[in-house]
């Protein structure tokens, strides 16, 4: 298998395992706070980040590539997870879903300014009619429906965008699983403090299902994910491999109306539809 493809097919794993955040979100902040829950997964993947890179006995990142590892934390670990689960007390994860087809054209955007890479006109045409669908779509539904998290999606997805592009870019030097278990690994000791400051009273009350969505998010949404993400940006380049981001709504409205039995509107199948068919006309010119 060459570089490009092996790099689509790391991409599309990453989509799927991402596919089940949100709505593995949606679930766990039911009983767990946002802030508990952001700083809990992000300490969870931390240890077991760190362990992985004492495990393989891996070099420490030169200097100048600590700003970058800080991006990558912030974006990802950070604030992508904290803006989301505060998002998702005010919609359903079938709602915020539909915002995740903007996430190609702000990595792209990124992957441009911080990752070196040159799309032809053409792939930002088909990369605007699919952010314009995703535009569309929430307009219809009437900002007066929760202005807040529709906004905290919206912060979501710009700072997401940017932790991709950055972790793509560093990810040619030091692979894609270093990538996110470094910069785990930096957020380790805030997100330890943080988890243990908001920790609940008592767990009592805390259901299966929330510990279920804290550890898929945690292992999966979290690390995992990443590795094979992260790995398909480097290798099949960040605006064209993004483009997968763009299948990510439909798996993702699938989990919840099978998982959560959230209500998916004939709208959000059509405007699903129409951004999935943007990324095979994205992914023609984005070379």
């Amino acid at each position: 298998m060459d570089k490009i493809a092996s790099g689509w097919l790391n991409g599309f794993i990453g989509v799927l395992i991402f596919s089940g955040s949100l709505p593995a979100t949606r679930v766990a902040v039911v009983d767990f706070d946002p802030t508990f829950l952001t700083s809990a997964r992000a300490a969870i993947a931390g240890l077991l980040g760190l362990a992985m890179l004492i495990l393989f006995r891996q070099k420490r990142p030169e200097r100048g590539d600590l700003l970058s590892l800080v991006i990558v934390a912030l974006g990802v670990v950070v604030g992508f997870p904290l803006l989301t689960a505060l998002a998702l007390k005010h919609v359903t994860s079938a709602h915020s879903i539909i915002f995740v087809g903007l996430l190609p054209l702000a990595t792209a955007i990124f992957g441009v300014l911080r990752g070196g890479d040159r799309p032809r006109p053409a792939f930002w045409l088909f990369s605007c009619v699919g952010s314009a669908l995703v535009a569309g779509f929430a307009l219809m539904q009437g900002v007066t429906a929760s202005p807040v998290g529709d906004g905290l999606m919206l912060a979501a997805i710009v700072v997401c965008g940017l932790g991709y592009a950055e972790g793509a870019a560093l990810s040619r030097k030091l692979g894609g699983w270093q990538v996110i278990c470094w910069a785990l690994t930096l957020s380790l000791p805030i997100m330890l403090v943080l988890s243990l400051a908001t920790l609940p009273p008592s767990f009592a009350a805390v259901g299966s299902h929330a510990w279920i969505g804290l550890a898929y998010v945690s292992l999966f949404s979290m690390l995992i994910g990443f590795v094979f993400w992260y790995r398909g940006l480097a290798q099949g380049g960040i605006a064209a491999v993004g483009q997968l981001q763009l299948l990510q709504p439909f798996f993702g409205l699938a989990l919840a109306a099978t998982l959560l039995h959230e209500q998916v509107s004939p709208l959000m199948v059509v405007v699903t539809l129409g951004v999935v068919a943007c990324v095979f006309g994205a992914k023609k010119f984005a070379r």
